[in-house]
């Protein structure tokens, strides 16, 4: 990445955050509402941005603490290496490990109730333990995020960090890694996002649902 170490001064207050995660470049169109079988949608808009878990997270992250970097892998192509001059522009630092294979991308139909239907083409990329990426820099890291990796990223570089909070999207990976998070976030409606109390040690769990806002359960480590 060519971005200075991600920090920002708050009097005395240094906030370093990052991201571990995957991206996919989306294509985003908007409808009235979803199509049907059948149906000739017409679209009022459509843009491309580099998004998903990983990406999105960081660019909000971003917003919040000035800077963000964000380890990941991507594809080898030309979808792949647009990420990082997109992501710069939100002040997102992108450090990754390139891949052989197309960048895995997405279409995404949001309509006028602001519901979105994803349909993601290609695999995730994510960080292994042999990619060359600075590992060294989590262990100064107040708070990292993170959505996709390698089991043993997660428990031997990413745990490093003050702070680490993960996607429930990918359980399974943090019940391989067997570390506790400080917590999780999922969707109280979505099946993809279970409920990780029991599963994982975790000491808080935040649910969202949609326009209903959301709850959270904490002093939940010791039901693990």
């Amino acid at each position: 990445g060519s971005r200075e170490d991600p920090c920002e001064r708050r009097g005395e207050v240094v906030v370093k955050v990052a991201v571990v995660g995957h991206v996919e470049v989306v294509d985003f169109v908007r409808v009235k509402s979803m199509p049907k079988a059948g149906d000739i949608a017409h679209a009022s808009d459509a843009w491309t941005e580099a998004a998903g878990g990983g990406g999105v997270a960081a660019v909000q992250l971003a917003k919040l603490a000035g800077a963000c970097t964000l380890f990941t892998a991507l594809g080898d192509d030309e979808r792949g290496r647009m990420v990082a001059s997109r992501l710069s522009a939100h002040g997102v630092r992108v450090v990754n490990a390139w891949r052989d294979e197309p960048q895995r991308r997405g279409v995404v139909f949001i309509d006028d109730d602001a519901e979105r239907t994803i349909t993601v083409i290609g695999a995730r990329h994510q960080v292994e333990r042999g990619d060359a990426l600075p590992w060294s820099e989590l262990a100064s890291t107040d708070a990292v995020y993170f959505t996709a990796g390698a089991p043993d990223v997660l428990r031997e570089f990413v745990r490093r960090a003050r702070v680490v909070v993960a996607t429930a999207r990918v359980l399974p990976i943090l019940e391989q890694a067997k570390v506790t998070l400080d917590a999780i976030v999922r969707s109280a409606k979505d099946p993809g996002e279970p409920d990780p109390r029991g599963r994982v040690p975790v000491k808080l769990v935040a649910a969202t649902e949609g326009a209903q806002g959301g709850f959270y359960v904490d002093d939940v480590a010791d039901e693990n």
